[in-house]
């Protein structure tokens, strides 16, 4: 007969202990991870604000009950909506997602850790207007960009050498995990209490990968990130009440995530907690586009101007070779019909031959107005993706993290354009220097397109300058953000 399994309570797996040890005791002193942080916070509000110009993004916003109002609850920037945390997070995780223009980091597993921003932002709103209700002190953005890149750092170093895609299940269960543990700390829970918060993300039921790929691609891929987040704060807040955590939630056998859900495989990490997620995300500055295409597409824009300089037309092309990743290829080379938005956005093919034939990529190009065009699909069929094993290399790379795309133009005549290669998008930490005025131009369109220009200096002058800032009381600087 078989040893009985022991019913001996566990000491917390370690996994568990180091998130927690590093969101409760790591002190942020990097220079460069809090002015990417505000690079980061503006860029991601700004998707969220266009991403509100979209009905399909705007119908999910509000409370559960239409009319509801919180007293002292979280703001959410570009509407009238005062919400309770949880909703709130949902709320401004949805709209941050939606258009698939967020930051990005690329590994092992991918995600958008800007998506964490939807809990930290709401429950460090809550927590300062009820501060300021109760005669103390609010929060400051600083704390919110500490936040940002304590989550980005959670979610990102564990991404580095896991991959979930690779066991069916999508990247927002580290969103989930990543904003449980920094909310925690907001909320002032002890130790034990964020372990126990913790050890809750990972219990639960994750999100299946199914909706991102053919032939179900859709929608729930833009809100799934803003019900990961917001789930956090559930979890953070059941936790805060004494509810009971899962220490071996990871390596119970048989019943941890490890047996059921990571095929038995641990946890591997390429370096401790810090600040390098921050430092080196993903900005997406010109496209709003799947990042791995980005390189892709801004060689499509080059090749959009070669054409007009010869004198051609989609027409003259009889084949396009796509030299690319592995992971390119696994997540978004994609045949035949496109269904939706969600489709189009994740299939290179058609971020290559938008900007071809008309020399923009836009986040309208992906709606059925533009997709009715016959251009899009003949050309889509005039396309290869193959892999280059050096390009897989340096993806993985972590002194370099490229993402590269090269484009060779093949003509009906026999002659060839030169095959056009980029390794580094504009949104790569390598091309900050030109990318940091695109992201401030970004900011400015957005604000544009919710607020009056007298709102929009305000805003501008509290976000550009790292100092002002880093002081300002949360609710203050999300009541700039209110219609």
């Amino acid at each position: 007969m078989s040893a009985p399994i022991s019913n001996v309570r566990p000491q917390p797996d370690q996994v568990l202990v180091d998130i927690v040890d590093y969101v409760l005791d790591y002190k942020i002193d990097s220079a460069l991870a809090l002015e990417t942080a505000r690079n980061c916070l503006i860029d991601t509000l700004g998707c969220g604000l266009e991403a509100l110009e979209y009905p399909a993004c705007r119908k999910l916003m509000g409370p559960i009950v239409p009319g509801t109002i919180v007293p002292h609850g979280a703001k959410v920037p570009g509407t009238q909506f005062q919400l309770d945390p949880v909703q709130a997070a949902f709320n401004i995780g949805c709209m941050i997602r939606w258009l698939d223009f967020n930051d990005t980091w690329l590994a092992a597993e991918w995600g958008h850790p800007s998506d964490n921003l939807g809990g930290i932002l709401a429950v460090a709103d809550w927590l300062s207007r009820n501060a300021v209700a109760a005669g103390k002190q609010p929060l400051t953005m600083r704390a919110v960009l500490e936040g940002m890149i304590k989550a980005h750092e959670i979610q990102g170093c564990i991404a580095l050498e896991n991959s979930f895609n690779k066991v069916g299940l999508d990247h927002v269960v580290l969103v989930k995990v990543a904003s449980t543990a920094v909310v925690s700390q907001m909320l002032g829970l002890s130790r034990e209490e964020t372990i126990n918060a913790v050890s809750l993300a990972w219990v639960d039921g994750q999100s299946l990968r199914t909706y991102r790929h053919a032939p179900n691609t859709g929608s729930r891929k833009s809100w799934a990130a803003g019900d990961a987040t917001s789930r956090a704060v559930r979890l953070a807040l059941m936790a805060r009440t004494g509810e009971m955590g899962y220490p071996s939630v990871l390596t119970a056998p048989v019943w941890g995530f490890y047996d059921v859900l990571f095929k038995g495989q641990p946890f591997k990490f390429q370096r401790p907690y810090g600040s390098y997620v921050m430092e080196n995300v993903l900005f997406k500055i010109s496209f709003p586009a799947e990042f791995h295409s980005q390189t892709a597409v801004e060689c499509a824009m080059q090749i959009h101007d070669k054409l007009k300089s010869l004198g051609k037309t989609d027409a003259d092309i009889r084949k396009i070779t796509i030299r690319t990743h592995e992971a390119c290829i696994r997540i978004i080379d994609k045949k035949g019909p496109l269904n939706n938005p969600a489709d189009r956005d994740h299939c290179i093919q058609y971020m290559v031959a938008v900007p071809i034939l008309f020399g923009r990529l836009t986040a309208a190009d992906y709606e059925d107005g533009v997709a009715a065009d016959p251009r899009i699909d003949a050309l889509r069929d005039k396309m290869v993706c193959v892999e280059d094993p050096a390009f897989t290399a340096d993806y993985h790379d972590p002194d370099k993290r490229s993402i590269a795309n090269a484009l060779t133009v093949e003509f009906t005549d026999g002659t060839k354009l030169d095959e056009i290669v980029c390794e580094y998008p504009i949104g790569h930490k390598r091309r900050r220097k030109d990318g940091i005025p695109l992201l401030e131009a970004k900011f400015r369109r957005n604000l544009a397109r919710q607020f009056p220009a007298r709102q929009q200096q305000r805003i501008l002058d509290a976000s550009l300058d790292q100092a002002t800032l880093e002081a300002m009381p949360v609710h203050e600087y999300v009541d700039l953000y209110v219609i």
